[in-house]
């Protein structure tokens, strides 16, 4: 049964950052040095907006990473699984956007430095991190897809900008 009706997408979740940066370290560091081509957003048309519930989806030519979060703490990244030129089988009024969040579209064009996973830390004994985002270090741009309570956020908030305290960088690439 294809996630979300999209065809051939098979998401693996992870609610690790260590575990994450892990697992795709091999493909992000072949994407350091290249610039982000396009992105893609699932569309609701009928609602006229970003459906957040679905995958981000960064393009850098070479390869395409797919991105996305849900429930608390989980993320999955997939990679070059998912073809935009299908239709979206969930419903009748999806489909797919180029390039329609401002901070994707500040993010085009620049050759990423540097991919992150970013953990929320916290003082519970039961959950001392949590995984909250994919950050991507572009030369002058700064992108993040996060979680957004259960769905996907995106953020090019820069740096300097980020609480001091009570966050956790894991270095992917």
């Amino acid at each position: 049964m294809d996630v979300l009706g999209i065809e051939g997408w098979k998401p693996e979740w992870h609610h690790d950052a260590e575990a994450l940066a892990a697992t795709h370290r091999h493909m992000f560091v072949r994407l350091i040095g290249k610039k982000l081509r396009s992105s893609r957003l699932m569309w609701d048309v009928a609602e006229r907006g970003w459906f957040a519930d679905g995958p981000v989806i960064l393009d850098f030519g070479l390869s395409r990473v797919e991105i996305t979060h849900r429930k608390f703490d989980e993320c999955a990244i997939t990679w070059d699984q998912i073809d935009t030129t299908l239709p979206v089988d969930l419903y009748e009024h999806f489909d797919w956007r180029s390039d329609p969040h401002a901070a994707l579209r500040n993010a085009r064009g620049r050759p990423l430095r540097a991919v992150n996973v970013i953990e929320r830390t916290t003082p519970a004994d039961w959950r001392p991190r949590v995984l909250h985002a994919v950050e991507f270090l572009f030369d002058g741009a700064r992108l993040a897809i996060y979680n957004a309570m259960d769905e996907n956020g995106i953020t090019d908030v820069p740096e300097g900008d980020l609480p001091a305290a009570h966050w956790r960088r894991v270095h992917v690439a």
